[in-house]
């Protein structure tokens, strides 16, 4: 039998060619610009994006434009705030909170911690937390006063009351060297912080001539050698013991705390 006639295999050739797309697609299946709604969708959202950025930093109404401030004892509202230094009526986004707070510590030692926050939409919080003198360095009629890491960080005209003085009455030696006047308050206020609770109430001043030579002078004119500052939860319980065995006793000595003793004075 003859084969397809040349007309007959151009038609279908023409046929097959009719199935598929230009380039070689399927028909129906072209490619298409994005839609109008998803072009809609993509300009609206530049613009909210625009706006929203215009909101937070170009318009008034999310600007700074007051400051509150908390947890204030000795230091006044004024004294935090001046210190601060909040921008007022700059961008409440922009505001640098952590550098408010090192400012506060900064300017303000007597400040321990404190928190800065945005109030939306127009405020900056100052929640402020002041040191607690726990011992009282005096010199030259002025104070100043310890905390309980053993930080100096005021100085005041009038003792707080309530709060013993430290005394550091050793001679520089080698030894003083090997633990200096700032390691020598932390042991004394380490000492403070394990006093039984009357004890801690009677103490009037911490005197410490060495690291391995800390006494305490209590109202009454009664003293109490202490030792160095290890083992104090054992000489505060060897402390109570004694007092209470001896009422009348002027001198205490748990500087040993497994063989306390006491005397008249």
């Amino acid at each position: 039998m003859a084969g397809p006639t040349t007309a007959a295999r151009d038609a279908r050739a023409q046929a097959e060619s009719g199935r598929s797309g230009p380039g070689g697609s399927p028909p129906g299946r072209r490619f298409r610009l994005p839609g109008r709604y998803v072009l809609i969708a993509l300009a609206a959202g530049t613009v909210l994006a625009a706006a929203g950025i215009w909101v937070l930093y170009g318009s008034h109404w999310l600007r700074v434009e007051r400051v509150s401030t908390s947890g204030t004892d000795v230091l006044t509202v004024a004294q935090v705030e001046e210190a601060a230094a909040v921008p007022i009526g700059s961008p409440l986004v922009s505001v640098d909170t952590g550098a408010i707070e090192e400012r506060l510590r900064r300017r303000l030692p007597r400040i321990g911690t404190v928190d800065v926050t945005r109030s939306w939409p127009h405020g900056i919080g100052l929640k402020v937390t002041e040191r607690q003198p726990v011992l009282l360095i005096e010199k030259g009629g002025k104070f100043t006063e310890v905390d309980a890491g053993g930080t100096r960080f005021a100085t005041v005209d009038r003792a707080p009351k309530g709060v013993p003085l430290l005394e550091l009455t050793g001679k520089q030696s080698a030894g003083q060297r090997r633990f200096p006047a700032d390691r020598l308050t932390r042991e004394a206020v380490r000492v403070r912080s394990e006093l039984p609770g009357k004890v801690a109430a009677d103490t009037r001043a911490v005197r410490v001539r060495s690291y391995d030579s800390i006494s305490l002078e209590l109202t009454g004119g009664r003293t109490v050698m202490w030792g160095s500052g290890e083992d104090g939860a054992a000489k505060a319980r060897a402390l109570t013991a004694l007092m209470k065995a001896a009422p009348g006793a002027g001198h205490f000595d748990v500087s040993a705390p497994t063989a306390p003793a006491s005397s008249r004075s």
